[in-house]
Order: C-alpha cells, then structure tokens, then sequence
C-alpha cells in the first residue's frame, strides 16, 4: 500500500498515452499552436506498461486512460490488453472526447476496458461547433451508444459548465438520466490552461449547477474512483454527479497520481512540478529504482490544490488540462 505524505492512500494512476487531441475546446486548448511534446519523448508502449507494472506492485490497483484524447494514439486496444493483464491492476477504464469511439468500443470492452467517461458541453451541433471548434456532435453520440451497447458500463458524461458557454443546458444533460442508464457528471470550470476562457465571472458554483439539475435526492455512486457527488432526479435510470474543486474541496480524500505521455509523474492536478520516471527508464533503471522514484514523487504530493487562489486571481496553472490527462 503507497501512502502520501498525508497518509492519503494511493491506489489509483490517471496514465496520460499522448498529449494530443482532435478537439479544441475553447477552455482546454488554443485553436493553434498547441505546445505537444515531440513524438521522442512520448513513452512507448512498452515503457508506458514497464512504468504502470511499477505502479501496480506499490498497491495502485486503478488506472484510468487518458490523453489528450487516448483514442488519437495507434494500437490502443493492444496496449489496453497488456495493461488489463498487469497483476493487481482491478479497474481499467478510459476518458475519451467521443469522436472516434463509435468504431473502437467493441475491441476495447473485448481487449479488456471496463468502461468509459465521455467529454461533452453541448447537446447543440452549432454549440458544439463553436465549443470544440473539431469534430461533430452526431460522432460522439455514436460513440456514446456504441459504449453502452458494447457493455463499457457505466458510461459517464462529462460537461464541463460555463457561464455563457452551455449553463442553460444544464436541465437538458439531466434529463438524459431520466430513461437512460447514463450518468451525468456537471463540472465545475477550473483555472487550468494558458487558453485566457477562464475568468471567474464564468464559473458557475456548485449550489447553482444543482439549482438546474434538479429536483435532486442523494443517490448511492456508480462504479468508479473519482471525486464526484451523486444524485438521482426522481425515478429516473441514471444519476448526476457534480465535481467542484472550487466550491467544494475534495483534495482530503484524494487517492490518485498522473503520469504524464512523457513520463512525468504529477501528483496533483494542479501541480506545476513532477518527477521524471522517463528519463532513468531510459537510462536502463530497474523495477526497485522506479518504485523508489515514484514513492518520492507520491510523498511530496500537496496536501490541497490552489486553484481557489488561482481562480481569484484569475490565473490559470500552466500546464494544459492535455498534457496531465485531467
């Protein structure tokens, strides 16, 4: 069992396989010139399963995918077949912006995945258009029902909420609980990215977002690892859960690192430093090495984020949500 300096246990890897997306949404990304990392320093796949074998005999027993957009990278079934297959590695699941979902979810549930959270702000082509500025709306939805049908249960949807952006679409992502086994996670926009959306006139706190969402009553949480708060609407087949870091720390409880496309292991989502795993794997470091470097890395995790500062401030961490896998 790995513990932080808090004595948080760690028993869950957000595991980043590019950098890269074929969105760019308006509070993530710039539309142009994006700072990707060269394809050289992208860990491979063999370094990426060396590193997260690391993590798995220090007790992480989860590990989500992520990007950028984890479905962008060549061969993603195969090394989600070599991952699912680490021992000690329980829940494997992915994050995907959904467009290219709709031809992979058969051969990822059969490669080994057990579900997925798909990132969505709009339920409006045109809207769509204009927030992700790539891609089409008709695709994720695709997506989204090749999912549920392939079994890659639950299938989460994630809308990030902004003031003027798609906050009138709340009551609408709702519904779709009502009929439907999806599950509807509201979440609150973050001072991350040097993209200049996020000012905190644009924030729409918690209490708001419920206001919306409901009527609400406390509902028990589908599978998963992460810090959202659920609710159910009356009898409806799915639920709403609502991820605030700002109007409702959840750092106490915070049991996951990241790990970056290349190779850095960051151990708060808003932290700035990390530690460098790719260049000793490279260097020939053994399985002991490793573990030791990422017992450091976990140790010096934060014991909060500073985002409520951040947001005052209205400035935004450097790093974009992409390169750190959210």
């Amino acid at each position: 069992m790995m513990r932080d300096g808090f004595g948080r246990r760690i028993d869950y890897l957000r595991l980043s396989v590019t950098d890269r997306c074929n969105l760019r949404c308006v509070y993530c990304l710039p539309e142009a010139a994006a700072r990707f990392a060269p394809g050289s320093d992208l860990l491979s796949d063999d370094e990426i399963v060396t590193l997260a074998g690391a993590f798995a005999r220090l007790g992480v027993a989860k590990i989500r995918i992520t990007g950028g957009e984890p479905l962008v990278r060549p061969g993603l079934p195969a090394l989600v077949r070599r991952l699912r297959a680490l021992p000690g590695i329980e829940d494997l699941s992915l994050s995907t912006n959904g467009v290219l979902l709709s031809g992979l979810a058969a051969e990822l549930k059969a490669a080994g995945l057990s579900r997925v959270n798909v990132s969505l702000d709009t339920l409006d082509d045109q809207r769509f258009a204009k927030i992700a500025r790539f891609g089409s709306l008709g695709s994720v939805l695709a997506g989204v029902e090749a999912a549920v049908e392939a079994g890659l249960a639950p299938v989460k949807l994630n809308v990030v909420v902004a003031r003027g952006m798609n906050d009138d679409e709340v009551g609408a992502f709702a519904a779709l609980t009502d009929d439907k086994p999806l599950h509807v996670r509201f979440i609150e926009l973050m001072p991350m990215g040097e993209t200049g959306f996020f000012t905190p006139e644009r924030r729409v706190p918690l209490g708001e977002m419920m206001a919306a969402a409901g009527p609400l009553e406390p509902s028990a949480a589908p599978l998963g690892h992460g810090p959202a708060r659920y609710y159910r609407r009356p009898g409806a087949a799915g639920t709403v859960g609502f991820i605030s870091a700002l109007s409702c720390g959840f750092c106490d409880a915070c049991n996951r690192v990241r790990l970056s496309a290349s190779g850095t292991l960051i151990a708060c989502l808003d932290g700035e430093d990390g530690v460098d795993l790719r260049t000793p794997l490279r260097a020939g470091a053994g399985q002991d090495e490793l573990m030791t470097l990422i017992r450091e890395g976990v140790r010096a995790k934060p014991e909060s984020h500073r985002m409520i500062a951040r947001a005052g401030a209205a400035e935004a961490n450097p790093r974009y949500m992409c390169s750190i896998g959210g």
